[in-house]
């Protein structure tokens, strides 16, 4: 009697209950911020920039609002208003002017003219990804599209266009570096920040300004162990295939505990700010980037730095110390050979022994 009583107390009347419609709209909302929440927070970036985009050249060439799902057709001309192809008179693209000058003016794009390739395919991808959540035909699929990328990839090839690679930061270029960052605690944090960054596996700027002291612990008088518990590679955290501990010995653990001692950072991010001599909040990944910038330009280094040189640099370095892949990528987290091993083979180049036949 008493159980009857205590189920009629938990049951809501007729008119409180949620329709099965109502509750899938509600479970495809929870899945949907799942999705954004354990995105990456530059992934959500990426896919938020260029759903705006596809919204404002969809508004500018059609003349009304996007809504899903699109045709083949649409996502054909995206691809031909943006990759340029060569015709008798040069290069040429389909995206009218006056369309290309409105979403200039919109901020939408960063400058008038075609766009390198890999920008479009990533736009096509991000579609195609808002379709599949969607469960809506997915006109990205189409073979016609995926022929006609694959096409402009080749051409593109053939033109002589490369992927923009930051500049790689191997040893030689980390000293140079190292020997600008002075005792102020600025000097002091930017040398730990560089040797953290290199000596942990190659850390991605958004991996750098995540540390948090949690993950860290000492081992020794000039060792620590860095947990990754989340990297790009490893969203939802260590699988039983990576290996989350990263050791930092030697000179990078010397710099590191000179910052912590410097700063007093005892909980929280790592590597923070400093505003004239207070230590501030946590660097942005950002910042991260223009710190390697900085440091590159002080040490009269030319090429392209930005943040990913430092993972570059580890991956070339460890090719020209002949350190194995398996051991390399055990310390960057790569899961895919085909994307580490361009870095590796570079850096392995001028120690083939086959190069040295005039020797």
């Amino acid at each position: 009697m008493k159980e009857k009583k205590s189920l009629s107390a938990l049951a809501s009347p007729a008119s409180q209950l949620l329709l099965p419609e109502q509750l899938a709209e509600q479970a495809a909302n929870a899945v949907r911020e799942l999705l954004a929440e354990a995105a990456a927070a530059n992934t959500t970036r990426s896919y938020t920039s260029a759903l705006r985009y596809w919204a404002g050249w969809h508004r500018v060439r059609y003349g009304i609002e996007l809504s899903l799902p699109i045709t083949e057709a649409i996502v054909m001309q995206f691809v031909v208003d943006h990759v340029a192809r060569r015709g008798k008179t040069g290069l040429k693209w389909e995206l009218p002017p006056a369309a290309d000058q409105a979403l200039v003016a919109a901020k939408l794009k960063s400058k008038l003219g075609p766009w390198k390739l890999a920008s479009v395919v990533h736009r096509v991808a991000v579609l195609s990804t808002a379709h599949r959540l969607k469960r809506l035909t997915n006109p990205c699929e189409e073979p016609a599209v995926r022929t006609v990328l694959g096409r402009a990839r080749r051409a593109s090839v053939k033109r002589g266009e490369r992927p923009a690679k930051k500049t790689a930061i191997t040893k030689a270029e980390l000293e140079a570096m190292l020997a600008t960052c002075d005792g102020s605690l600025e000097g002091i944090r930017d040398r730990a920040l560089l040797c953290f960054g290199f000596a942990s596996g190659g850390r991605r700027r958004s991996e750098i300004a995540a540390a948090d002291m949690r993950d860290l612990r000492q081992t020794g008088p000039q060792a620590f162990i860095y947990r990754l518990e989340h990297s790009k590679t490893q969203q939802a955290g260590p699988t039983a295939s990576s290996t989350p501990d990263k050791p930092i010995l030697d000179q990078a653990a010397d710099a590191l505990l000179e910052w912590l001692e410097a700063s007093g950072v005892q909980e929280g991010a790592i590597f923070r700010r400093i505003w004239k001599k207070r230590v501030g909040p946590a660097l942005s990944p950002a910042s991260v980037g223009q710190i390697v910038q900085r440091r590159a330009r002080l040490a009269g280094l030319e090429g392209n730095f930005g943040g990913h040189s430092l993972r570059s640099g580890f991956v070339t370095e460890a090719g020209k110390q002949g350190v194995p892949l398996p051991a390399v990528m055990a310390m960057t987290e790569h899961r895919s050979v085909a994307s580490v091993v361009g870095y590796f083979q570079a850096g392995q180049a001028e120690e083939n022994p086959a190069a040295r036949l005039l020797k």
